[in-house]
């Protein structure tokens, strides 16, 4: 597959039906749950210094009601805190980023609304708060040398910045799967290595000593690669692209050169490179799940949402839409997401489904 990552990569922007701000209740749970762990992390930043502003990166932003939740959480954090300690508040700079083909525009539309709401929370001694867009990939240098304090990232670092090279005995896959030859594991697993030391080494330059970061990356606990935690949710849609290959809908050829340009890592193998790099601490380093149907345990919602298959193919189908219409052009993108939902609602319907999320908290050394 030659597509260029950087370029076509992006959630489906707007916030119409298939838009990414309409179907990302599962990132919104995983932030959530990773809420103490960041919290903590910008609390003791804090504490250690006092700054008089603080420069906060979120890196792989997206567009939608998640973009400013961990922004607002973050302030929040240090507002309380610099209340018990009687001190002036610091002023805030926040950079957004992501590829550029992310819908900024939605965020910028929301910010005045944002910022109104959260002076009214803070009260009138908080300080400015000031955002900048910032477009690029992470895998490159973002920002100035020793210019940030906190980096967040949730669901963007499993993300890799190209697919791998020498993937063409994966026939019939579109990811690493349990019928994956070895030398596909190891393609994937090495464009990840690269990949993720790169971003250290990057934010490890950007970041001003005893700076600190909270990643989360959608990974999997088993030391397999190809084992389903990770994997599993591709599976499931190259089984929908396989069926429309037999009915002749999509040529072999064409599914035979679509690969997607993720990796799920273990917390082993996210601590391997912490290590090799060198520039960090590690503080806390965890695994956590979320169910494949974020609606799962929602009282109130209605019988539509109730649909486990129709929320997580509209949720899969906002994030891999981009990548399915540069591949195999717009024509058949309604009917791969139906099939989908019916393959993905046949399994819920007999398993367990989740998601594993690897967060690691991280102090530049």
């Amino acid at each position: 597959m030659d597509m260029e990552v950087g370029q076509v990569l992006h959630m489906n922007g707007g916030v119409g039906e298939t838009s990414y701000a309409n179907n990302s209740l599962v990132q919104q749970k995983v932030i959530t749950m990773t809420k103490p762990i960041t919290v903590d992390a910008i609390t003791k930043l804090y504490c250690s210094s006092y700054p008089v502003a603080i420069a906060i990166a979120d890196l792989g932003c997206s567009s939608g009601p998640n973009t400013l939740l961990v922004v607002s959480e973050l302030i929040k954090a240090v507002d309380s805190h610099r209340r018990k300690m009687s001190r002036k508040s610091p002023e805030y700079q926040v950079f957004l980023n992501d590829l550029p083909g992310n819908d900024f525009n939605t965020i910028f539309r929301s910010l005045s609304v944002f910022q109104n709401k959260l002076r009214m929370q803070l009260g009138p001694d908080s300080g400015p708060c000031f955002f900048t867009g910032v477009p690029g990939s992470f895998y490159g240098r973002l920002f100035k040398k020793n210019s940030l304090h906190f980096v967040h990232s949730s669901y963007s670092l499993q993300w890799l910045s190209q697919v791998p090279q020498g993937l063409e005995n994966n026939k019939g896959n579109i990811y690493m799967a349990s019928t994956s030859p070895p030398d596909v594991l190891k393609a994937y697993y090495k464009q990840f290595q690269h990949d993720f030391f790169l971003f250290l080494k990057c934010r490890s330059e950007e970041l001003v000593d005893g700076g600190r970061m909270v990643l989360t990356v959608l990974g999997r606990r088993n030391d397999d690669p190809s084992s389903k935690e990770g994997c599993y949710i591709w599976e499931l849609l190259a089984m929908a692209l396989n069926d429309m290959v037999l009915e002749g809908v999509i040529e072999e050829e064409k599914l035979n050169s679509f690969n997607i340009p993720q990796y799920s890592p273990s917390p082993t193998e996210v601590k391997y490179e912490v290590l090799k790099e060198g520039s960090f601490n590690i503080d806390r380093l965890e695994v956590t799940e979320v169910n494949w149907n974020a609606y799962q345990n929602e009282t109130d919602v209605s019988d539509v949402l109730k649909d486990g298959g129709y929320n997580v193919a509209k949720c899969m189908r906002a994030v891999a839409e981009p990548l399915i219409v540069s591949h195999f052009g717009e024509a058949i993108v309604d009917q791969v997401f139906q099939r989908y939902r019916e393959i993905i609602t046949d399994r819920m319907s007999k398993e367990k489904t989740e998601f594993i999320n690897v967060i690691v908290s991280l102090t530049k050394a």
